[in-house]
């Protein structure tokens, strides 16, 4: 399984990151370019543990997030178009500097080679392996390069 803590995998994402421009447009989905790297600096942040942030599980995780987590990073396939996101990750506001907010994913991307967030509960999937949190970053920033045709 292709994993962010690898550092060939991580370095291949990063090169795609490289290639956003501002001319990209979604070919599925609401956000515009922008929104999606600042959704992806944040989420990537939240896994990370950078500033305050708080872990918990929804009600509705509890009862169907593990089942949800083993469907989706199982296999290599990539995740689904249109995948419903929690509304604390919808970036609503856009920002000006594009190559700044890529460098920001790529700086986080590269936190990842010493990863240790031992408080971390995702809140739809709940508690995670070290592993499933590698796969899982890794299919999220692909879907999201996808997402922009990179």
């Amino acid at each position: 399984m292709q994993t962010v803590f690898d550092h060939t995998i991580r370095q291949h994402l990063i090169d795609r990151i490289g290639q956003i421009k501002e001319s990209n447009k979604a070919e599925w989905g609401q956000m515009n370019v922008h929104q999606m790297l600042k959704h992806n600096t944040y989420w990537n942040e939240w896994i990370l543990g950078k500033d305050a942030h708080t872990y918990k599980q929804t009600f509705l995780g509890k009862i169907f997030g593990k089942i949800a987590l083993k469907r989706m990073i199982k296999n290599e396939e990539p995740f689904d178009k249109n995948i419903p996101t929690s509304e604390q990750f919808k970036a609503k506001n856009q920002f000006s500097d594009l190559e700044a907010e890529k460098l920001k994913w790529i700086s986080l991307l590269k936190e990842y080679k010493n990863f240790n967030n031992p408080e971390f509960v995702h809140d739809f999937f709940g508690t995670m392996t070290k592993e499933q949190i590698g796969i899982l970053v890794h299919k999220h920033s692909d879907h999201h390069l996808r997402q922009f045709g990179i």
